[in-house]
Formats: C-alpha cells, sequence, structure tokens
C-alpha cells in the first residue's frame, strides 16, 4: 500500500531550490507515485503563496513558468482531503496547526518537513502520526523495500 503524506511548504521550496538532497527525492517519489500526497484548502493556500514569490526561489535553476508546470504536476499527484474537524494541536507555531488537522483527515502516516521540532511542540499528540525531516522519510521509505 502506498503511504500517505502531508508535505511542508518548506520541502517543496527545497527541493527546487537544490537539485539534489532529500526534498528533490520526496518530491520525485510523489510524481512517481511511490507515496501518496495529501492537500488540503489551508496548505494548497500556503503552497500557492509560496509559490508566487521570487524571493524563496532566487536559487532556483527554473523560471517562474517553470516552476509553474512542476507545481501543477505536483497538484495534479496530490489527494485532495477535506478537513472537517479541527483539533488545534497548540503548536509553538499555530499556522503549522493545518498541517497535523490534515493528516489526521486524510489517515497520513507521516508529515514531512524540515520545521519537526515546532511540528512535535504540540499538547494533543497523535501516536499513529510520524513528523519526519525528508532525509528520515527517504531512510524509512528504503527499509520497507
Amino acid at each position: 500500500m502506498i503511504e500517505r503524506v502531508v508535505m511542508d511548504t518548506s520541502v517543496l521550496v527545497a527541493a527546487l531550490n537544490s537539485s539534489v538532497g532529500g526534498s528533490r527525492a520526496v518530491v520525485r517519489m510523489c510524481l512517481e507515485k511511490t507515496c501518496q500526497p495529501l492537500i488540503g484548502q489551508a496548505l494548497f493556500s500556503e503552497y500557492e503563496d509560496v509559490m508566487s514569490r521570487d524571493q524563496p526561489f532566487a536559487r532556483c535553476s527554473l523560471t517562474a513558468a517553470e516552476r509553474g508546470e512542476l507545481f501543477d504536476a505536483f497538484l495534479g499527484v496530490c489527494q485532495w482531503t477535506t478537513v472537517f474537524f479541527l483539533w488545534r494541536p497548540n503548536l509553538s507555531d499555530e499556522a503549522d496547526n493545518h498541517l497535523i488537522e490534515l493528516a489526521i483527515a486524510g489517515g497520513a502516516e507521516s508529515i514531512i518537513s524540515h520545521n519537526t521540532k515546532d511540528l512535535r511542540s504540540g499538547e494533543l499528540r497523535f501516536p499513529q502520526l510520524r513528523i519526519e525531516t525528508p532525509g528520515d522519510f527517504l531512510k524509512r521509505a528504503s527499509k520497507k523495500k
């Protein structure tokens, strides 16, 4: 069974800014459909906002149009997930709560982020949900094969 994941915006930005590394490999896995990325309204809005800016992609070798095409391809493999219940895990960064809510609503096994410390800071815990860096996710995924 394909693992369902929530991919934080930081991973998408890192994947576009570097041709090597874990973030790029995670995005590639999504595009190859070896893992199933989930997306909901809040994460979609966050992705759209970041992708519309030039500053986060100062080191990116792709043009804005090419980034847009890649983003469209990524969205094409995402599974839309509606969040009906707001868990409010009380993370240190309130803006990250939506990632946990999306993961729980969609039955994700992992949230992949470079911001694992803040995502683990919540008062409300979900033991079945992993909070992983791209590198940790890839190590675990390679062991499953």
